[in-house]
């Protein structure tokens, strides 16, 4: 299995981000039906003093799906336990964790789609009876011990929901789904992110940088840190409106907050596949990256920027994607949106 290489600034990056999580649900900004009713949920397990119902939590990637899920540990006043996934490779590994569990704990597993189908069933007896069946020995001799659980809460989150199964997805007795942000909940957690790191900036410099951040809070906590080290270079550490904007240009992230590998998706499709449409396959090879890079983290927000069209026979252009890059649409792009 392949690892992330911690480097330093890989590191400090991280380190930067967990510093700006919030730590209760009451700073957790947006989202605010997910919050009321999560809320409700909190305050009735708590009341009982049970063990919250399972969660899934679904959405684009950097939407505070992992934060969410530290929130309902921390409203419980209960562990917090944390694995991904594709780091759990045999049924010992799901076993470990469990059976380490205090009662009432939070696991929480990211990337929940990208569990072994192997491994589910292990989840299924866990998840609703708590029991956890181990075979024991091999051959003709071995015999199947059932282990009892503390009860816990399985906090999954997935960016791909479609991808789960109907009998995991079913176990889960709590979903939400998180959405893109709007400039004005994302301009709140700039200048909630720029207190706690010290940066000084105005209501101008948060809304330039919100507006150009994806919807997502991570993409905008990332470009605040950029746009923090051009204010401390360029203009004695304050970020004002004409600094946010003058940092991000330096960036290549334009006014509808596209980068340089969207605009290129974009243009890729304009330029050589005549508008569209193109298999995504194709469309990867093109451009140099993964095609599973391109579905999970650039596609939503140009689909949902009407800057992208996914059709059966692959992926459009629209009439507004050809305004953005400036070029001449041919006649039937109008048609396509």
């Amino acid at each position: 299995m392949s690892e992330r290489i911690q480097t330093p600034d890989l590191i400090a990056e991280d380190d930067f981000e967990r510093s700006l999580r919030p730590r209760r649900l009451e700073d957790f900004v947006g989202q605010e039906a997910v919050k009321s009713q999560l809320a409700v949920s909190l305050e009735a397990a708590t009341a009982r003093g049970e063990a919250l119902d399972h969660v899934l939590l679904a959405g684009p990637p950097g939407l505070g799906k992992t934060s969410l899920a530290q929130i309902v540990a921390a409203e419980l006043q209960v562990p917090f336990v944390q694995t991904a996934g594709p780091a759990l490779e045999r049924k010992g590994d799901v076993a470990a964790f469990l059976t380490a569990l205090e009662p009432r704990s939070v696991f929480f597993v990211d990337e929940v789609h990208r569990l072994p189908r192997a491994l589910e069933e292990t989840f299924y007896p866990a998840m609703e009876d708590r029991r956890l069946p181990i075979t024991v020995g091999q051959g003709a001799g071995a015999r199947v011990v059932t282990l009892d659980l503390p009860p816990f809460t399985l906090v999954g989150a997935t960016t791909r929901a479609g991808l789960l199964t109907t009998p995991l997805r079913d176990r889960f007795g709590i979903h939400h789904r998180l959405e893109h942000y709007d400039a004005d909940d994302l301009a709140r957690i700039v200048r909630r992110s720029a207190t706690i790191v010290g940066a000084e900036i105005d209501d101008a410099g948060a809304r330039a940088i919100a507006e150009r951040a994806r919807g997502t809070p991570r993409v905008a906590n990332r470009l605040l840190k950029r746009v923090r080290d051009f204010a401390q270079v360029r203009a004695a550490g304050a970020i004002d409106g004409g600094t946010a904007d003058s940092a991000l240009d330096l960036l290549e992230v334009d006014a509808a907050g596209l980068d340089r590998l969207d605009r290129e998706i974009l243009r890729t499709i304009c330029q050589k596949f005549g508008g569209g449409p193109v298999g995504l396959s194709t469309l990867a090879m093109a451009v140099g990256e993964e095609s599973g890079t391109i579905e999970d983290v650039y596609e939503p927000y140009l689909v949902q920027s009407g800057l992208l069209q996914r059709t059966p026979r692959g992926r459009a252009a629209t009439a507004r994607t050809w305004e953005h890059l400036g070029l001449d649409a041919p006649a039937e792009a109008s048609r396509l949106f």
